[in-house]
């Protein structure tokens, strides 16, 4: 850990802990207030496949601030101009997807970092508002996440070199995509051998690289078996799925008490 990072995550790998993180799919403040309630450790706000766009992360960014806890962004893909803005927003972390090649991975990086360590441009013009302490390059690059998302054969393939790319933070895996790579249905929490496998393989490779390594589960029970495995970070759902899950359970609920009345 860099003594002078003022992420919440970099603390909580400090102490040897898995962090937790939510998942915001919705634009929306009232759900992600019900989200930032539940206390994660930190809060990735999905510009990839969420329903989310720049302007409606100017309203989430200051409610995750606002719970204490990490704000983390997904960008729709590796794009220099939109990971600085996020950063610049106050973004306390990037996940890039589709990263396939250590060339990718180290453009990841540079835009994550400013000069001499990356090739970030200055102009913070929120996050200088927003952290919890005065900003400056210093604390920013120490700060910064930069995750690169493994979830395609031709990345697992390329793994190792993607792994030692410097300063890069850590690799987010995506199961679904991991999984269709490898002629499997896309899906969370998968029980398949082979993407069982392969989980473990990059969780060995990042832990070999002394980096960290992140999964994407679809329910508490996998996220914590992942936990058991070594993982850094397992995040849990999506508020998106949480309500499709909750307004399901009420309907099946009151439709089932209604038929054992008959």
């Amino acid at each position: 850990m860099m003594t002078n990072s003022i992420n919440k995550l970099h603390g909580i790998w400090a102490e040897g802990r898995c962090a937790l993180n939510g998942w915001i799919a919705a634009p929306s403040a009232i759900t992600a207030q019900a989200m930032a309630a539940a206390r994660w450790d930190a809060l990735t706000v999905d510009l990839q496949h969420g329903t989310a766009d720049y302007h409606d992360l100017l309203t989430l960014l200051p409610i995750i601030e606002a719970s204490g806890s990490s704000p983390l962004v997904r960008v729709p893909w590796l794009d220099e101009a939109i990971i600085m803005r996020v950063l610049d927003a106050g973004a306390m972390g990037v996940i890039a997807p589709m990263i396939e090649t250590a060339d990718q991975a180290a453009r990841l990086v540079a835009a994550c970092r400013y000069p001499p360590e990356g090739g970030r441009s200055f102009g913070p013009v929120r996050a200088r508002f927003s952290w919890p302490a005065d900003y400056s390059v210093a604390s920013a690059n120490a700060s910064v996440l930069a995750f690169a998302m493994i979830e395609t054969r031709a990345a697992v393939e390329a793994v190792d070199d993607i792994v030692a790319v410097p300063g890069l933070s850590g690799i987010y895996i995506g199961p679904s995509d991991l999984a269709l790579s490898y002629g499997h249905p896309p899906r969370f929490d998968s029980e398949v051998a082979e993407i069982v496998e392969l989980i473990a393989l990059i969780r060995r490779k990042t832990a070999e690289a002394g980096i960290r390594c992140g999964l994407h589960c679809g329910t508490s029970a996998y996220a914590v078996k992942a936990a058991g495995w070594g993982m850094d970070l397992v995040t849990v759902g999506s508020d998106a799925r949480f309500v499709e899950a909750g307004a399901a359970e009420a309907t099946t609920a009151f439709r089932d008490g209604l038929a054992a009345q008959r």
